[in-house]
């Protein structure tokens, strides 16, 4: 099949987040199994450190009266013959950040992103893209379904294009102002509570959701929560479209996430020298952040946006629980919100010899302290997949989870059972509050000191689950054959 993927960010090009990694990683596992696969993207700023050739091709996109013009640049995507199309108007992407800057959306976010979406259907026909499906993700190519069906399917170039919308997280909704409606060059009567309006607002992931082809969420808990308690206000329209809505876990790159080559770690491993391997990167780690040099004080990593969503309040009390008893070493890095920001901070000061703290993002030290730590701690709220739990696994790192989401579904239990099966490879717990995340490092600590074989045990059954995307892949291609050839039908 000839897949379009649209994206407002992917690896190694922009990133905020696990979308990022997703659309970098999906595109070279679609085209590995055969696929002619092409990648769009914003020009930001950030991207124009990669070697890139102008196509020569221009377009104009009409906005509210005003003609905006742009044009394409293009590249391959590293490693893979994937090319990659950059859609260039200074106006609105050349900015120090993608969405916001001081933590402060951006006010034009919407005309940017309408203007994205258009960039977007029009390459189809000037770069003569060959579409059988139209791959989009999240709210900032969430109009990109409305105007397939509602602007551009009748045409010759359109009209066999399937669309899929993928959503990697119902709580970023793309909701402006009702007024904003006159950006998208829709007629107001798809203004309505069954297509584009939200409680008298323009939601943009609501209209990818309504006018798709298919849905995907990025893990089968996700999809089946979402649908009644996690939709932030969603639920319904997500219920409606159940018979499309699907959920597939991410996977991730198996090549620059494998303890036996990773250029970030000191000392490589693999499941038969796991100990020694992660030993000898734990020595380092302590040394390079001034922690005690002690082989047997259990350390435990987070890696991760300082947010709510992440739990790191709940992470910040069990500290304050644990580091004035308990010999533990904490390693944290980080950036987010100035609150949590600041406990974590003095969290640190208070207890020098057993926290620390990184305010930065690194991903050096990233890969340090995955292939470091014993344990990795997500306590997220909600999690629609999650990346680090399944770095963790592949690096012998016990994940500490809330049971939800991506979690649920990729970090098996530790129980009688799955210790009997071999199975178990992680520690989750159930409710997220302090009670909760307590018990759970309790149990892991207790394992960790008390229960070597079954420590061994979890941390050589998660080295040695298949988290590639070769498995992730192979699903998407399953659903896109599900509405590939689709006849559109007509509107009345």
């Amino acid at each position: 099949m000839n897949i379009l993927i649209a994206a407002s960010e992917a690896v190694p090009f922009a990133k905020t987040g696990g979308l990022a990694d997703v659309c970098g990683a999906i595109p070279k596992a679609l085209a590995n199994l055969g696929h002619d696969v092409t990648l769009i993207l914003p020009a930001y700023r950030c991207t124009k450190k990669f070697p890139t050739e102008p196509t020569g091709i221009t377009f104009s996109v009409w906005i509210q009266g005003r003609e905006l013009k742009g044009t394409y640049r293009q590249c391959r995507l590293p490693d893979s013959h994937v090319p990659v199309y950059l859609v260039e108007h200074d106006l609105f992407f050349d900015r120090e950040g993608l969405y916001n800057q001081n933590n402060e959306d951006y006010g034009d976010n919407c005309e940017r992103f309408v203007f994205f979406c258009y960039a977007v259907m029009e390459a189809i026909r000037l770069l003569d893209l060959k579409t059988d499906i139209l791959h989009v993700n999240d709210w900032q190519t969430g109009l990109i379904p409305a105007l397939w069906t509602l602007r551009y399917r009748d045409y010759a170039e359109y009209e066999r294009i399937a669309t899929m919308m993928t959503i990697h997280n119902m709580a970023y909704q793309g909701s402006f102002p009702a007024e904003a409606m006159s950006l998208t060059g829709l007629h107001w009567k798809y203004f309505n509570w069954l297509q584009m309006e939200f409680y008298d607002r323009l939601n943009l992931l609501k209209t990818g959701i309504v006018f798709a082809d298919a849905i995907t969420t990025v893990s089968p808990s996700y999809a089946r929560e979402i649908q009644y308690n996690g939709g932030f206000g969603l639920e319904g329209v997500l219920r409606n479209r159940s018979d499309v809505l699907w959920g597939i876990a991410n996977g991730i790159d198996t090549g620059e996430w494998n303890p036996q080559t990773d250029v970030h770690i000191p000392a490589h491993y693999s499941v038969e020298n796991v100990h020694e391997g992660k030993l000898a990167c734990k020595t380092a780690l302590q040394q390079a952040l001034g922690l005690p040099v002690h082989p047997d004080v259990p350390m435990v990593g987070f890696v991760g946006r300082l947010h709510e969503q992440k739990g790191v309040d709940l992470a910040v009390e069990l500290i304050h629980r644990k580091a004035g008893n308990e010999e533990i070493q904490w390693v944290l890095l980080g950036s987010g919100d100035p609150n949590l920001e600041y406990s974590l901070r003095m969290l640190a000061a208070q207890y020098p010899h057993r926290v620390s703290v990184s305010i930065a993002y690194s991903n050096t030290m990233a890969h340090q302290i995955i292939a470091a730590s014993d344990i990795f701690l997500m306590p997220s709220r909600f999690e629609p997949c999650g990346l680090t739990q399944l770095y963790s696994l592949r690096y012998g790192t016990i994940p500490v989870v809330h049971a939800t989401g991506g979690l649920l579904d990729t970090v098996t239990d530790m129980t009688e059972e799955t210790l009997l099966n071999h199975s178990a490879t992680g520690i989750r717990f159930e409710t997220p509050n302090l009670e909760g995340i307590t018990w759970a490092m309790d149990r892991a600590i207790g394992t960790y000191r008390y229960n070597s074989s079954a420590w061994t045990q979890m941390m050589k059954t998660g080295m040695q689950t298949d988290s590639s995307w070769e498995q992730s892949a192979q699903k998407y291609v399953e659903i896109y054959q599900k509405i590939q050839r689709k006849v559109p039908a007509k509107l009345s």
